[in-house]
């Protein structure tokens, strides 16, 4: 029980990037074709979303940037992006969502394996909508860089 506490941070709870294994890698997520899009709005291929992942055994926090279909793994999380979208400016509540997976795998376990915790939109402003809940890693959207038709840049 002890062993939780000790000052020695394993190399992968750091939040150095590590290597995504192949098995998970092949089942990579596909990014989301929305079917409304708007016109001249930034195509969901070329969105760029800001997530925050926190590790609260170590209070290590990181903000990924990630694009629709890329995954990043940090030390035991794997994080992965299928789509971003925010409101358009001339909507009268704002709000900004992502819809990512989240996958853990077991410091302590004999196997390597990868397990999905979470799939599932995820919302700035609205966080208590759909939550990451996980005991060692938390996990929430904080930007989807993309642009309207008239929008100032």
């Amino acid at each position: 029980m002890l062993a939780g506490c000790s000052d020695d941070v394993p190399p992968a709870e750091t939040g150095e990037e590590t290597e995504i294994p192949e098995e998970i890698r092949e089942t990579s997520n596909r990014a989301v074709q929305p079917e409304g899009q708007v016109e001249g709005a930034t195509p969901m291929e070329e969105r760029v979303a800001t997530i925050g992942v926190l590790n609260k055994r170590n209070n290590a926090t990181r903000d990924i940037e990630l694009t629709p279909g890329e995954q990043q793994r940090l030390g035991n999380i794997i994080v992965g992006l299928s789509a971003c979208e925010r409101t358009a400016p001339w909507e009268t509540q704002k709000e900004t969502g992502a819809f990512v997976q989240v996958m853990v795998r077991n410091p302590n376990a004999e196997n390597t394996d990868f397990q999905r915790i979470f799939s599932g939109w995820l919302f700035k402003n609205s966080p208590s909508l759909n939550v990451v809940e996980h005991p060692i890693y938390d996990v929430w959207v904080k930007d989807c860089a993309m642009s309207f038709p008239g929008e100032e840049a």
